[in-house]
């Protein structure tokens, strides 16, 4: 692929600017001594920077719809979040280069034992707003209802100060939180898994198809599996299945 091509479409001024969620602590797992954001996520943005001869400017946001609402007013060149369905309206998405399985954790003594009791009539389900598993479960609960909330720390204290049937979230942050509840339990099963991948802004076809060689090149170099390790994420953060590339000799 004509990198220079790339470059022009991507980041004409040679600075890449990447759209980080900093509200995943998974992939931002902390800053550096200037408060620049550290974790996978950048170092995926930092890699990407370094493979164009670009400079890299971290853009941080405090959640991932402030991310994709950024897309329409031209606030970051890449985007380090799940691909979604509505997201993917303004965003052209790369396939996914990790992944966190979401479930659910419910209340000491709570009467749903079974993952298919959650989906019932009258179970309220705490879950962080605009979040990708918020995304999936609006789009495929057909009983359960939503409680929506700003944070994921809002999320546990909304559910158990409210009694709630249900918390909806990330397993690694579940796992943690349930340590807070005594008697709680976190299903084995997972409702679905979030998939981060890496966008661009819709109408850039040659940036479309290098993200997608570029995340294929990742996980078949192992680039992927060594930033979680690096990061000390292992066993909370997964490569993803590896994608096709593009195939393109541009």
């Amino acid at each position: 692929m004509d990198r220079k091509a790339v470059i022009e479409e991507l980041a004409p001024g040679g600075v890449l600017r990447a759209g980080i969620n900093m509200s995943n602590f998974l992939l931002v797992t902390g800053r550096g001594e200037a408060g620049e954001p550290q974790g996978v996520s950048p170092d995926m943005a930092a890699a990407i920077a370094d493979d164009l001869g670009l400079k890299l400017e971290l853009v941080p946001f405090d959640g991932p719809g402030d991310v994709a609402d950024a897309a329409a007013t031209d606030g970051w060149d890449i985007a380090n979040i799940a691909a979604e369905a509505e997201r993917a309206k303004t965003i052209t998405f790369s396939s996914a280069y990790c992944e966190i399985q979401a479930t659910y954790l419910t209340p000491p003594d709570s009467v749903i034992t079974r993952f298919a009791d959650v989906d019932q009539p009258g179970v309220r389900i705490c879950v962080k707003e605009r979040s990708a598993y918020d995304l999936w479960l609006t789009a495929n609960l057909q009983h359960a209802s939503l409680v929506r909330v700003g944070t994921i720390d809002e999320s546990f204290t909304t559910f158990r100060d409210e009694k709630l049937d249900v918390l909806a979230g990330l397993r690694p942050a579940l796992l943690k939180q349930q340590r807070e509840l005594s008697g709680s339990r976190i299903f084995d099963d997972s409702f679905t898994a979030v998939q981060q991948s890496i966008g661009c802004k819709k109408g850039l076809p040659l940036a479309a198809r290098y993200l997608q060689d570029f995340v294929h090149n990742s996980l078949s170099g192992g680039l992927v599996e060594s930033l979680i390790e690096r990061h000390g994420v292992v066993g909370k953060l997964s490569a993803a299945p590896m994608p096709a590339s593009s195939n393109s000799n541009e």
